[in-house]
């Protein structure tokens, strides 16, 4: 059985936004997997419900907390009782932030954006 894709298809004219900060970048696959987490509540699950590695997602999670300079979530060892994983605020303030501006980003292109689509359509 294959994984599922992190990609999900994006409507005609849709944009995909990326945030370059002097610390680093943020952009929609560090956003889906701190989603990810935080709806399935451990990294290795989020990663496997993203299709990669447990060591590729905390790589991603220590990018992003190398950006802000704050942990954005807060990850508890596993064992007998098996570990979790939590957003801490930093964490739902980034993924709050990051889709206002996206959704705010799409409104202003949209005018653009659909003029785009209909002059690409045979």
């Amino acid at each position: 059985m294959k994984p599922p894709s992190r990609k999900t298809e994006a409507p005609p004219g849709a944009l995909s936004l990326r945030i370059d900060l002097a610390q680093g970048r943020i952009g929609p696959g560090k956003i889906h997997l701190l989603e990810a987490i935080d709806r399935e509540g451990s990294i290795s699950a989020a990663g496997r419900a993203l299709g990669m590695s447990y060591k590729r997602a905390w790589d991603l999670v220590d990018a992003v907390n190398q950006v802000l300079g704050t942990p954005v979530v807060d990850a508890s060892p596993g064992g007998y009782r098996g570990g979790g994983a939590v957003l801490t605020d930093a964490g739902r303030n980034l993924v709050a932030d990051y889709r206002a501006i996206e959704r705010a980003a799409q409104r202003a292109a949209e005018p653009r954006l659909n003029a785009l689509v209909r002059r690409t359509k045979s």
